[in-house]
């Protein structure tokens, strides 16, 4: 599915995010308010996407410049994807795209859901550490 994210792209899939939240969890989008986490890419922090997020009434959590430390795909997937890529050598493009889906087949119906709520953990660990890196 080769497609580049813009912002207009972005918006699409924020807003079918909010329709989601609204079905699935009409608690977090009714009562407590949804915690907005994002990375800090270009169409994420454009002034268009923040205005939209803010009329969603999320509440915007800032990620720091350069902080993988605290990002759940750097810190959890991609650390676990890098730990099962390791002392491979594959043919060809195919080889490693069968890889790939072996791997996310392998996970657990969890496992997602315990990347994130490792996040609370994990930015205390930044908090304590005055913002520096943090290293498992």
């Amino acid at each position: 599915m080769n497609e580049t994210i813009n912002s207009e792209k972005y918006f699409e899939q924020l807003d079918i995010l909010k329709g989601a939240i609204e079905e699935k969890r009409p608690c977090l989008a009714n009562i407590y308010g949804v915690v907005f986490h994002q990375d800090n890419a270009r169409p994420h922090v454009s002034f268009n996407t923040l205005q939209k997020l803010k009329s969603f009434d999320y509440y915007i959590l800032n990620h720091p410049p350069y902080s993988p430390h605290i990002g759940p795909l750097d810190y959890y997937l991609f650390r676990l994807i890098e730990h099962s890529l390791r002392e491979k050598n594959f043919a060809n493009l195919n080889d490693i795209q069968d890889h790939l889906d072996d791997f996310f087949a392998s996970k657990p119906g969890g496992f997602y859901k315990t990347g994130i709520e490792k996040l609370p953990g994990r930015w205390q660990k930044v908090l304590e550490n005055n913002g520096h890196y943090v290293i498992d």
